[in-house]
């Protein structure tokens, strides 16, 4: 669904009476994003009255907002950057990469130009020159996703017949791929499945949810790996495989069930873990993570032109060893 809306007239109601103009196209206009208001409004394609008014405009009864056309955005398009890149295995027609956290994947719709810089795909484009082109200009060579504070393993399509070979496995969900993720308290049972459709949250626009009727399926199994409890809570250690691919499913689901993954603050875990105080006069020594505990661990897929088995591994980062090791602390 594009992010701006069709050609349309709005009428303002009585109850709306002195709400400012970008306030009530927010509100009324739940597929668009703020920055997409905004947008709206500085490129004149809102008017009122005929006249096109700032975004600061108070709303009166009655009044017709019309919206003239979609936001023009500059035309984007992937570029070689020299960027540290841990590629685990090439050949001529893909590429395994094991991605760090902190790195998007490809730039995303209305970014800028320093927006679109440092992605996996201009690292790509530098190191191996030629990529798929399905994915388009922006997003050559990309099959799948990981969330930009999501670390491990992803693979890349050099052509096209490598691409659509590789889309075909995960439409048939015939690729494997497994996550190690940290989260707050202890689950119930050693595994379990989360079966909850993910839409997106129509309040908060970076976030995903599973309270709306109408989203998309997705499916997620999780396996207990170890129960730990120290001075700075209780956490469980899980390996995570997931059937489907929707933005955030394994963070969202696992938030709606009460165990949001351990440094992701959109989902509700907390910035600081506090350490339990051991008598009054002791300071508490909290702890953060800068990223999400959450690790693309294994990889498993068939070749998509020797249809050879292949398989990948990655050990975690080094900054999720250390808040394991704090976390162990009694």
């Amino acid at each position: 669904m594009p992010d701006t809306p069709s050609i349309q007239t709005l009428r303002v109601s009585a109850e709306d009476s002195g709400i400012r103009l970008d306030q009530w196209l927010v509100a009324h206009l739940p597929d668009i994003s703020r920055v997409r208001v905004q947008q709206l409004i500085e490129q004149r394609k809102i008017l009122i009255g005929g006249g096109t008014p700032k975004a600061s405009h108070r709303l009166h009864a009655g009044e017709e907002i019309t919206i003239t056309g979609e936001v023009e955005l500059p035309a984007l398009k992937a570029f070689p950057e020299n960027i540290p890149l841990s590629i685990v295995y090439e050949d001529d027609s893909l590429a395994v990469i094991d991605k760090p956290a902190g790195m998007s994947v490809h730039a995303g719709s209305g970014k800028d130009d320093a927006g679109s810089r440092g992605t996996l795909v201009n690292a790509l484009l530098y190191r191996l020159g030629q990529l798929s082109q399905l994915g388009g200009e922006v997003r050559p060579g990309i099959v799948h996703r990981l969330d930009k504070e999501t670390s491990g393993l992803i693979v890349a399509a050099k052509n096209d017949k490598a691409h659509r070979k590789l889309a075909e496995q995960f439409l048939k969900r015939e690729i494997s791929k497994t996550y190690i993720a940290l989260v707050h308290g202890w689950m119930h049972g050693d595994h379990g499945t989360v079966n909850a459709t993910i839409s997106r949250d129509l309040v908060r626009r970076t976030r995903m949810t599973t309270r709306r009727s109408g989203g998309r399926e997705a499916i997620t199994h999780w396996k207990s790996l170890d129960q730990i409890a120290g001075t700075y809570g209780k956490f469980s250690l899980l390996e995570i495989k997931i059937e489907t691919g929707r933005t955030h499913q394994i963070r969202v689901h696992l938030s709606s069930i009460g165990h949001p993954v351990v440094g992701d603050t959109l989902y509700g875990a907390p910035r600081e873990m506090m350490r339990a105080r051991k008598n009054a006069a002791q300071d508490p020594q909290p702890i953060s993570l800068a990223r999400n505990f959450l690790h693309a661990s294994r990889l498993e897929f068939k070749h998509p032109v020797k249809a050879i088995p292949l398989k990948f591994e990655s050990s975690l980062p080094v900054e999720l060893k250390n808040i394991l090791s704090q976390i162990r602390e009694m």
